[in-house]
């Protein structure tokens, strides 16, 4: 397993614990240029009540007041879904360096359908970054572990 897979299998257990704890099943997670964690964060945003409290939006939120923009530079944010729009210009504004997700946003879409919970765009993050001005690397989807991610959210969605 590279070490890529390790860090998105952690991202499956947050989710798993997001859905655990009442909220839609997304987990992400924050690795510095060491290989380090140093930040994971479930979805937020139904118990929290908090709309934008999706794992990575928030885990940005956080980062940003614990470390400069030169640090977050070199992270990478490890997520399970490819992240929507609002995430990603979260983590493109946060200056991390890095998105490495599991399952693409189509993918993510046909699970979900029309759930009123989840009206995600069909905007894959590449498109998104590529109308920026400074570059932020994408590494995904990894298929091999689309099924186990996809497994948290069996029956959850309507």
């Amino acid at each position: 397993m590279t070490s890529h897979e390790t860090y998105l299998t952690r991202c499956i257990e947050l989710s798993q614990q997001a859905r655990d704890h009442g909220n839609t099943p997304f987990g992400a997670l924050l690795v510095n240029q060491h290989g380090e964690i140093i930040l994971e964060q479930e979805n937020i945003e139904i118990t929290e009540k908090v709309c934008t409290g999706h794992a990575e939006t928030t885990l940005v939120q956080r980062a940003s007041h614990l470390y400069s923009k030169e640090e977050l530079a070199s992270c990478l944010l490890y997520t399970t879904a490819e992240p929507c729009a609002m995430c990603t210009g979260a983590i493109y504004w946060s200056n991390v360096g890095t998105i490495v997700y599991g399952m693409t946003e189509k993918r993510l879409l046909a699970l979900t359908g029309d759930d009123d919970q989840n009206p995600t765009f069909d905007l894959p993050c590449r498109e998104v970054l590529a109308r920026g001005q400074k570059e932020v690397t994408v590494i995904g989807p990894f298929p091999e572990l689309e099924l186990a991610i996809a497994a948290v959210h069996q029956g959850y969605w309507g």
